[in-house]
């Protein structure tokens, strides 16, 4: 990738029409991996193209219609994605859609370069597998949306994680940039949200940094809307502040022969995940389900 690539890519700063967000392999200096947030008004419509690309529509907030290839699928979507697990669309290379709202909303794109045309189908959120992660400070969400043993899809990997207020995730902190036994090569995309405090937005805070073979060093406060891209390296920990709910969408797609989510922990920190109790897991998680908030905190 090219040394001029902004790697924290703050809230606004890729808009372009109605997209709030858009991280494209080009701007991104990388093969396949993509993101576009679309932003519809209450009665909005938008047509996309996909191009070499396969996409899901996954909502944010909001529900959508959309068709495509002769379907018509009904998202139901969420109020936000601290309220519930969403249900969404996958769509293949090589297709237009229609995305529609009644009432408007935020829908992510995630999106990865592919070689297969697989067939226009409709993601239950119940089906979306719901998994805690971790014990103590380090416990959060994860909800598998469309990995390789929860959805297929040819190079497309999408997950979500709920981090508490005060909670780290993405941690041991961790990397997936060789082919090698245990790790695959995948590029990633984060894109964040913060839950509002009463006092107005909150923040959270990402970490990236490299090998000395290959250099890479972000710190970023992270807000409502912000991109991190991880081309390579070492990420994590992905820290909510105290009082402020995190969420982050990982899109990820690589240039590896095998659909594969495997990684590599930083030997330096790797003995950490040996001491997690899932006796000890924080109550507030999970967060939610498809059938809504699950937290316990009131």
């Amino acid at each position: 990738m090219s040394a001029d690539v902004e790697l924290h890519v703050k809230a606004g700063r890729s808009a372009d029409g109605p997209f709030t967000t858009v991280v494209t392999p080009e701007s991104a200096g990388w093969g396949f991996s993509g993101l576009r947030v679309l932003e519809l008004p209450p009665g909005g419509s938008h047509t996309i193209t996909t191009g070499d690309a396969e996409h899901l529509v996954l909502p944010l907030s909001g529900g959508c219609r959309v068709d495509c290839d002769g379907a018509s699928l009904e998202l139901a979507g969420r109020e936000s994605v601290f309220s519930r697990v969403t249900d969404f669309a996958y769509l293949p290379r090589g297709a237009e859609a229609l995305i529609s709202s009644r009432d408007g909303g935020r829908f992510a794109l995630p999106s990865a370069r592919c070689e297969r045309r697989l067939p226009v189908r409709y993601g239950a959120a119940e089906d979306v597998p719901v998994e805690p992660r971790g014990s103590g400070n380090c416990s959060r969400q994860v909800s598998n949306y469309c990995l390789p043993d929860t959805f297929p899809a040819d190079r497309l990997l999408v997950c979500e994680v709920l981090t508490p207020g005060g909670n780290w995730s993405s941690y041991p902190p961790h990397k997936h940039d060789e082919a090698r036994e245990g790790e695959s090569r995948l590029e990633e995309i984060y894109y964040f949200e913060v839950a509002d405090g009463p006092a107005g937005p909150g923040f959270g805070y990402q970490r990236v940094y490299g090998t000395p073979d290959r250099p890479v060093d972000v710190l970023a406060e992270v807000r409502g809307g912000d991109v991190v891209l991880i081309p390579h390296g070492w990420h994590g920990p992905s820290m909510a502040a105290p009082g402020y709910d995190l969420y982050y969408l990982n899109v990820m797609a690589g240039p590896d022969p095998e659909r594969a989510w495997l990684i590599c922990d930083d030997p330096a920190h790797a003995w950490v995940r040996s001491t997690w109790d899932p006796a000890a897991l924080d109550p507030r998680v999970p967060l939610t389900s498809a059938a809504g908030p699950t937290r316990k905190d009131g």
